[in-house]
């Protein structure tokens, strides 16, 4: 097994294969080799997980060497646990039958491990459970057990996997991960080869998909749809399970190994790409912050340790604001860029008509009328012809009235372009009495203007017709009585206002 290139620190400091080797041969001379071994695994994992938070804490910010690090130190332990598991079980002649493979599986086949993730294996056998490879299973489970590793495991054979996978999403995920870590490497070779001929198949491809969203919706409705101050990093809205869940139904789709291959697949301009990396850098930072200080699996983002990882990231307070406002500030901005990207993503895959329409359409086929310069894709606003609609910057605000007018979502591409030419937002054009009109009627004209301003702040444009605001988008107070960001605040204070002006509260707020 070769130590990865790109750890925190150096592979040796983590894993000694070297000082492995001798002590084990030492140990197979004794009476007590597991008691030798294990004592020699403790000490190193020990001294292991020292070396990299203490590298961590000098570099807050190297997420991905930090993961690597504890991907390549979990490698070495299982490793280490299945040559032990050898010595104390041998077995010279094995036949066919008595071959085992470990395999990584789910994050940990990712490569991507937090200070306390949990460690999935997969024990692949070619036909059923022999004696052999059961005890030797047993007695490398007793040992990572030993090792205090919280370790999830499985063991099947290459038709279980695929008969499982096709029926369970969960399990086709944890499959579309694996990582061969040691063992029979002809078995493993197998279980790929079959994975992708059986079970990652273009007709499976929507039910995975929507099984993926519908965990991603049940997921979001449990944690919270909007961007709330206390976020779960892991599960919330933004958080890393959305990042996931992208690149799980695109490897399944385009078969890719990596999430920079999806610019050659054209679902992500570089700039956006970029954006999902530093999305993923920054969330697996905080996330590995916060297991490190609270010695366990933590996922949520509570007031109090908010404090405490921003001040371990090197977040200080500055012009009048603290420190951990700054860093929630940052937080909640990555969180809505993985909101675009998703969005980005899932209408890419209606394009390619892998994943079912949106509703609406099914029920309504006849498309809205829409005004010159715009079209309806997969009942999205879309803009017709993207040089005419840049030559008059007005449009930039004018696509969100048509929207409302229209009760349509607006297109993913019209968004990015959108996104893209904020710069077109000047003086000029904010004192230009056509687009105070447009401003104005967005909020008193087309019933609830709360729509039009979410989508319009996320993607930019609230912050830069009234540069005031920007100062205010992701912005966290730091006190108990704020549920939600500033922004948030503000945009569902309109929205409420505009129910009172309707008529809307009357029962819940009649004197108003």
């Amino acid at each position: 097994m070769n130590p990865s290139t790109d750890l925190i620190c150096p592979a040796d400091t983590i894993f000694n294969q070297a000082a492995f080797q001798a002590t084990l041969g030492a140990a197979l001379q004794t009476k007590d080799l597991r008691a030798t071994m294990l004592a020699w695994l403790q000490d190193t994992q020990k001294q292991a997980r020292v070396a990299i938070k203490a590298a961590f804490q000098n570099k807050p910010f190297a997420a991905r060497p930090l993961t690597r690090s504890y991907t390549y130190l979990t490698d070495q332990l299982v490793a280490a646990a299945f040559d032990i598991a050898g010595h104390m079980n041998p077995n010279p002649n094995p036949t066919l039958g008595e071959r085992l493979s470990v395999i990584a599986v789910g994050g940990y086949g990712r490569g991507e491990m937090a200070p306390f993730s949990d460690v999935d294996l997969l024990f692949l056998t070619p036909y059923k459970m022999t004696a052999w490879a059961e005890t030797t299973i047993e007695n490398m489970l007793y040992l990572l057990w030993d090792l205090k590793l919280k370790v999830g495991h499985s063991s099947r054979t290459i038709t279980d996997c695929i008969r499982l996978g096709s029926e369970d999403a969960t399990i086709c995920t944890a499959m579309l991960e694996h990582r061969f870590v040691i063992g029979d490497a002809g078995l493993a070779d197998d279980l790929e080869s079959k994975l992708w001929a059986d079970l990652f198949t273009a007709a499976a491809g929507p039910k995975f998909i929507e099984a993926k969203l519908a965990e991603r919706d049940k997921r979001h409705e449990k944690q919270g749809q909007r961007y709330v101050v206390e976020p779960n990093v892991k599960e919330g809205k933004g958080g890393l399970r959305d990042l996931q869940s992208l690149f799980w139904i695109a490897k399944h789709i385009h078969g890719v190994q990596d999430a920079a291959d999806l610019v050659s697949k054209n679902v992500f301009t570089q700039d956006e790409f970029k954006s999902f990396v530093a999305a993923e850098d920054f969330l697996w930072a905080v996330r590995s912050h916060l297991h490190l200080l609270t010695n366990r699996a933590t996922e949520q983002l509570t007031f109090d340790m908010q404090v405490m990882v921003a001040e371990a990231m090197g977040y200080k307070d500055t012009g009048g604001r603290r420190g951990v406002e700054v860093f929630m500030q940052a937080f909640f901005i990555h969180a809505t860029e993985v909101g675009d990207l998703t969005r980005i993503f899932l209408t890419k895959l209606e394009a390619m008509h892998v994943k079912a329409e949106p509703l609406l359409e099914r029920i309504f086929k006849r498309k809205p009328k829409v005004k010159t310069g715009y079209e309806v894709i997969h009942n999205r606003l879309a803009i017709a012809r993207e040089d005419e609609f840049l030559s008059n910057k007005i449009n930039l605000l004018r696509i969100f009235e048509e929207a409302l007018r229209t009760g349509m979502l607006i297109h993913p591409d019209a968004m990015r372009l959108v996104k893209s030419n904020l710069d077109l937002i000047d003086d000029d054009m904010r004192n230009m009495p056509e687009a105070r009109r447009i401003f104005l009627d967005l909020m008193l004209k087309h019933g609830n203007p709360e729509r039009a301003l979410r989508r319009m702040n996320e993607l930019g444009v609230l912050a830069a017709f009234i540069p005031e605001f920007e100062h205010i988008v992701a912005m966290m107070q730091f006190n108990m009585y704020h549920s939600y960001t500033v922004d948030e605040h503000t945009i569902q204070c309109i929205a409420n206002l505009a129910m009172i002006e309707r008529g809307e509260l009357e029962e819940e707020l009649p004197v108003a």
